[in-house]
């Protein structure tokens, strides 16, 4: 018999309560309960980073994480970043650089940008690369997204 939990879950700063099986991920809690589509599954084995969101500012990858164990948690996905039509620095710069490519990576690898730069506002290229080493994007060559993150970092 599998176990279903009401949860409350903070994400994008609105609270959700929500009748979970305990095994969910929240990578499925967001994309199948919420329609947070932006968040995408990719290999589903926490090596791609397709599925990065926020939690508490840190970069996390929500196909590793039960859904029931952020409970309490600030959780912001792609579609949180902005504000309406006011984009944040991150993606503006993704934008302003012509880092955007197909967009299935891209929010990932903006949300790994957004935490990278929480903890560390002015990182090195190196740090940005390291930082962004676990995102895996086919169509982009990285020049421009690292460009794009040391922009957001200097603006």
């Amino acid at each position: 018999m599998i176990e279903s939990v009401t949860i409350d879950l903070r994400i994008n700063g609105e609270v959700h309560s929500l009748e979970v099986e305990t095994k969910r991920t929240l990578l499925e809690v967001l994309r199948q309960d919420l329609l947070l589509t932006g968040t995408k599954r990719g290999c589903n084995q926490g090596v791609c980073g397709a599925c990065s969101i926020l939690v508490d500012g840190n970069s996390i990858r929500s196909c590793l994480s039960l859904a029931v164990a952020m409970q309490g948690r600030d959780i912001v996905t792609i579609e949180g970043l902005s504000n309406g039509a006011l984009l944040d620095r991150v993606q503006r710069a993704f934008l302003d650089a012509g880092a955007i490519q197909c967009g299935f990576c891209m929010p990932g690898m903006i949300i790994s940008a957004k935490g990278l730069l929480n903890r560390n506002p002015r990182p090195s290229r190196e740090e940005i690369r390291n930082a962004l080493g676990n995102n895996i994007c086919r169509c982009s060559g990285y020049v421009k997204v690292i460009d794009a993150v040391h922009r957001a970092a200097t603006t």
